[in-house]
């Protein structure tokens, strides 16, 4: 590599995700060179443990021999060919095969698949309104999700986003979108009760059922754990009350598993966790640990029996895309889900989770400035305050969170900050001893910016 070259053209021609172009040109984008195991390296030799996974993507850490190896064989037996109508080839057939079976005890009948999580939110929203049409009620097409949600960048997932910051340079956006209060047990106007918030919750979503008329709502998507918008995780009667309520009014629930989807939760899927079965799944990220762009939709029984009794070509599903079920992409699939059950990663997680968590929930009596530490199996995300006794939240352009994680880089810690909130979503295969590291790191991080307030 020409490190001289690399650091004068870093953020010069490209465009970053999620960044102002002149913002990066300022401050320039660290330059992650390498990767082996939970570790990274940047371009000047500085090793970091890798808290985030690359970006909750490389849930077997960086050099998963299996996966790699699949790789490289797919890319010498058939490096590309399309799933359209008419062809398709080994790899796709395989993985839909195994990914159904995965999922049988959830319902799943059938996967669609696509480049990413976006890829999987649009196919999702798209399949349920295509659904609903068949059944004979084409006015089934509004959506409603969750503030604080996030579900993708495309026009589709944009609209049902529940975070203006990603929805306002493109509007307007999808008609027919509705959102209503998350079950953010410590933000929330309502109590501090879990079980009670819950309730609550659910009950809104079925006043706006109700309100919207029953026979205009197509689906209910949310993630099982909020990702993005700062690691919230629902009361326990949360995600079986919704589930109540979308079958009573013929509602269709997606899960948008892209974050928890594959053991991130210390369950195989979200919606585990608490025993709910949604009627489509979006996957992506851990599907192929990261390896190759790769994208499911999940399809449960119920929806795919509406395609399969359709006699008209009704059914017929005009979406998809080039590289859908990529032969690489598939072959890295496979043996990320070959790796996962034969090594048993799920139950690593939830073994090392509950310390892992009850550790950094420390944080909130050592300093001041850390309101609430909340998350589940390997997501947890920390958010800092500006005065905790009334939780008021840090103002517009703080530099806090970036402070901490500066000094957790400086330190040998990879983080990643999201508004006022500081989130870890380390590789799920990361040892006990890696987690103490990770844990020490991070307390010295912040004991480093609490001396100096």
């Amino acid at each position: 590599m020409d490190t001289q070259a690399l650091k004068r053209d870093n953020a010069q021609f490209l465009w970053h995700p999620m960044a102002h172009p002149a913002a990066m040109r300022k401050t320039r984008p660290d330059i992650i060179a390498r990767g082996e195991g939970c570790w990274v390296w940047d371009i000047d030799g500085h090793k970091l443990l890798d808290g985030v996974a690359g970006l909750w993507s490389s849930n077997l850490g960086h050099s998963c021999r299996p996966v790699r190896d699949a790789i490289v064989a797919q890319l010498d037996e058939l490096p590309f060919f399309n799933t359209f109508r008419g062809t398709t080839h080994p790899r796709a057939i395989e993985l839909s095969a195994a990914l159904v079976a995965l999922m049988r005890d959830d319902g799943v009948a059938a996967v669609m698949f696509g480049n990413g999580g976006s890829d999987a939110v649009e196919a999702a929203l798209k399949i349920a309104r295509q659904y609903h049409r068949l059944r004979g009620e084409p006015e089934r097409s509004k959506f409603i999700a969750l503030k604080q949600g996030y579900h993708g960048v495309h026009f589709g997932g944009m609209s049902v986003n529940g975070n203006p910051q990603f929805r306002r340079p493109y509007e307007p956006l999808l008609p027919g979108v509705f959102h209503i209060d998350t079950p953010w047990l410590y933000r929330n106007p309502y109590t501090q009760d879990e079980a009670a918030l819950g309730r609550i919750c659910a009950e809104l979503l079925e006043r706006e059922i109700q309100f919207q008329g029953a026979d205009t709502v197509a689906a209910f998507i949310a993630e099982p754990i909020q990702g993005a918008g700062g690691i919230i995780v629902p009361p326990a009667n949360y995600w079986p009350l919704v589930r109540e309520v979308c079958n009573r009014h013929g509602v269709l629930l997606i899960a948008d598993e892209v974050v928890t989807g594959f053991g991130r939760g210390g369950a195989m899927f979200g919606t585990r966790l608490w025993g709910v079965q949604a009627d489509l799944w979006c996957l992506a990220k851990g599907i192929s640990t990261g390896y190759v762009p790769l994208g499911a939709t999940a399809i449960g029984a119920r929806v795919a029996e509406a395609f399969d009794a359709d006699a008209s070509g009704a059914g017929q599903i005009t979406h998809g895309y080039t590289y859908s079920a990529h032969p690489v992409a598939a072959a890295a699939a496979l043996a990320t889900l070959k790796v996962l059950v034969e090594d048993d990663v799920v139950g690593h997680v939830a073994r090392v989770a509950p310390a892992f968590q009850q550790r950094l929930r420390g944080l909130v009596q050592r300093h001041d400035f850390v309101g609430d530490v909340r998350g589940q199996g390997l997501m947890l995300g920390i958010e800092m305050v500006a005065d905790k006794p009334t939780r008021a939240t840090l103002p517009k352009g703080s530099d806090l969170p970036l402070r901490v994680s500066r000094a957790a880089y400086r330190r040998g810690l990879m983080v990643r900050v999201s508004g006022p909130n500081l989130i870890l979503s380390p590789p799920l295969v990361i040892s006990e001893a890696e987690l103490d590291t990770l844990c020490s790191t991070l307390e010295a991080a912040f004991d480093e910016v609490g001396a100096q307030r």
